[in-house]
């Protein structure tokens, strides 16, 4: 090989004041690889590094070290391959290009080998994704666990109907599935997202569920969505199902949406039980403030839904027996037509929203906004 990196870069490589140490360890990285002489490429991600860990191979050589605000890039090589090790917080990729490919993939793993750091998992959290698009590595999954209830705690939080719904979707098993979109629709506060962390428990045997940060952009940028719908599962992963996760997709799935959502409602629907999600375990859960009625008729169209629930405020006499000893103090703050889950947890706290006086001509000066 090259006596040193640089002399394998089949360009000029140019850089001005914009670009960063890392950027050029980035771009020496590529060299042997561009011209062939080191064809075959592997890397991994590492959500949480051990302390301490290195993320290099015995026998590595440094050849390149940069640290910036938010990252840090070393470029190392040995017999035959050449690494780029790429840190930020707790979390690193390890890249690698060599002559052949299992030796790419051996050196990766004798780099990574005891590095991961597994938090200690408590009984009750649940692993959950993210995906998100990242401006310098494209469309990106971490993880976190997610602390959620079981559905006997929480089942009062929701008013009668809603319970009793949930009480089937929380058994549901993959024999069960019938249709691939899981709608929530209702008011903000009712614990729409509350009922998704305790499903993730319920299924967390058999399904894995992923929350989309950035959902606008997943229907409307074909690349992001194959790499999250279609992407090629590992081992064991392979017969597990998977729910993504759209919080708040208002614009998305209400009535006019074929005209200001253009492609992104179709891509929808197609992954939900069209060709796009043919031959996947992928099911689709979405949150919408919308009434039922203002919804697209093909997002509620018979068969297309698992389940379709309207999560509401709980009843006067629901949210009393949810205060319990406290509802005395509190009842002339409940509202007739019912108390949202999250105005009952103000209550609880003690708090309430900010708010002033009604300013139109007339209005009783004891109303509040």
């Amino acid at each position: 090989m090259p006596a040193n990196p640089e002399e394998a870069l089949p360009i000029r490589l140019n850089v001005d004041d914009s670009d960063s140490p890392s950027d050029v360890v980035d771009a020496l990285f590529l060299g042997r690889f561009a011209t062939g002489e080191q064809p075959y490429s592997h890397s991994v991600n590492i959500e949480r590094v051990r302390t301490g860990a290195t993320l290099l191979p015995p026998g590595a050589r440094v050849l390149r070290a940069a640290r910036d605000d938010d990252r840090s890039a070393v470029l190392a090589e040995g017999q035959g391959w050449t690494m780029l090790v790429s840190r930020w917080s707790r979390g690193a990729d390890v890249t690698v290009t060599a002559t052949s490919a299992e030796l790419a993939e051996q050196t990766v793993s004798a780099a990574t080998e005891g590095a991961q750091d597994e938090p200690e998992p408590q009984p009750e959290d649940v692993t959950m994704g993210f995906w998100y698009v990242s401006p310098r590595r494209g469309p990106h999954r971490t993880t976190r666990q997610i602390s959620a209830g079981t559905w006997p705690e929480v089942r009062q939080n929701y008013t009668a109907p809603v319970a009793d719904a949930m009480d089937g979707l929380m058994k549901t098993t993959p024999e069960d599935i019938t249709g691939r979109l899981l709608l929530l629709h209702g008011p903000p506060g009712t614990g729409k997202t509350s009922a998704l962390r305790t499903l993730a428990r319920s299924w967390r045997d058999w399904c894995q569920v992923d929350c989309v940060l950035d959902p606008e952009r997943l229907f409307s940028d074909v690349g992001y969505l194959m790499d999250i719908a279609i992407g090629e599962d590992e081992g064991a992963a392979k017969s597990r199902w998977r729910l993504l996760l759209l919080e708040d997709c208002d614009e998305l799935i209400r009535g006019e949406a074929k005209h200001t959502a253009g492609q992104a409602l179709s891509r929808l629907l197609n992954l939900t039980d069209g060709l796009l999600g043919q031959g996947r375990n992928v099911l689709v859960g979405v949150t919408t403030n919308e009434d039922l009625e203002r919804l697209h008729p093909a997002v509620v169209r018979p068969g297309r839904c698992l389940a379709r629930i309207e999560v509401g405020p709980l009843t006067r006499a629901e949210s009393l027996g949810w205060l319990g000893e406290e509802a005395a103090g509190h009842e002339s703050a409940l509202g007739r037509e019912g108390t949202t889950l999250a105005e009952l947890y103000a209550l609880r706290r003690g708090t309430s929203p900010a708010s002033v006086p009604d300013q139109r001509p007339g209005a009783d000066a004891g109303l509040y906004l």
